[in-house]
């Protein structure tokens, strides 16, 4: 008769600072079976760190990017895989990048979506998952190189990250933002089969008139008149034809990525072989400031 196994025990160490942050982990948390350890700043985090190994550590609003990116940085010494989520008020996109660098989970500078924020955190929790699959090539805030595994998740956090990153007008960062997944998933899903020992290139531009982002998967490539399975597909007199494909071809539903990224960015281009996208996105300029001499 052989010992029963202990149960895994789970515990996240959050650097304590806004009371919103907290109650969303405990929310999603402590149903799980999670212990959560409270502590007041890094320098205590740091502390635990060294006597301890922690699932997973959310830091507090309190401390700047840069703050939490060397924090991060320590913490790898002790624990060469910790996963680590960060959570400041101070930030620029020069810490985002230097986050990636150091394999951050993921990245939030306030203000941000607590849906987004707990999207993630269920990202790292649900496992198996990785803190890393994001491959920083070479790096500034307007010039971005990266592979990237291809598994959904991953892209989930590289979203994330990217978002930090630009700081786009919301316009323009949801259509951008959205257009780019629907994207990085068909190559993901189409080019790489969800391989995860296969990586997406992308190479993210931002200039003061646009957004480019050019993908490329690992695969043979194709030729959107072949789609059949997506809408971008589809005769104006049968908008659903790529459905009955899809069907026949055992596919999930979908088929509209490429139709609705198309519809979102100002510019979609493929390559010849079918295996690189390009997409543009044109930002507006900004508005020139209408006043009379008496209001400066």
């Amino acid at each position: 008769m052989h010992a029963q196994e202990p149960a895994t025990h789970q515990i996240a160490l959050l650097v304590q600072g806004h009371p919103e942050i907290e109650q969303a982990l405990r929310r999603l948390l402590e149903p799980r079976g999670w212990e959560i350890a409270p502590v007041r700043d890094n320098s205590s985090a740091l502390e635990q760190v060294k006597v301890r190994n922690f699932d997973l550590i959310v830091t507090g609003e309190r401390t700047s990017g840069a703050e939490d990116v060397a924090l991060l940085r320590r913490m790898r010494r002790v624990h060469p895989h910790t996963r680590m989520i960060i959570v400041t008020d101070e930030s620029t996109p020069s810490d985002v990048i230097d986050s990636m660098k150091e394999q951050a989970f993921s990245y939030f500078a306030k203000p941000f979506s607590m849906e987004h924020f707990e999207e993630i955190v269920g990202i790292a929790i649900a496992g198996p998952c990785w803190d890393d699959g994001i491959e920083v090539g070479s790096a500034t805030p307007d010039w971005i190189n990266l592979h990237v595994r291809c598994d959904a998740r991953t892209a989930d956090r590289l979203l994330q990250f990217l978002r930090e990153v630009s700081d786009l007008p919301e316009k323009e960062g949801h259509a951008a933002g959205f257009a780019f997944r629907e994207i990085l998933l068909n190559a993901m899903e189409h080019g790489g089969k969800f391989d995860p020992e296969q990586y997406v290139e992308i190479s993210y531009v931002r200039t003061r008139k646009m957004v480019t982002c050019r993908i490329k998967d690992p695969g043979q490539g194709f030729s959107l008149a072949e789609l059949k399975h997506s809408a971008i597909a589809n005769p104006a007199s049968d908008p659903l034809r790529h459905a009955m494909v899809r069907e026949e071809q055992g596919l999930r539903p979908g088929g509209y990525g490429v139709l609705l990224a198309r519809n979102l960015v100002d510019e979609l281009l493929y390559n010849e072989q079918g295996n690189e996208v390009l997409l543009v996105k044109y930002l507006e300029p900004p508005r020139p400031w209408v006043g009379s001499p008496q209001s400066l």
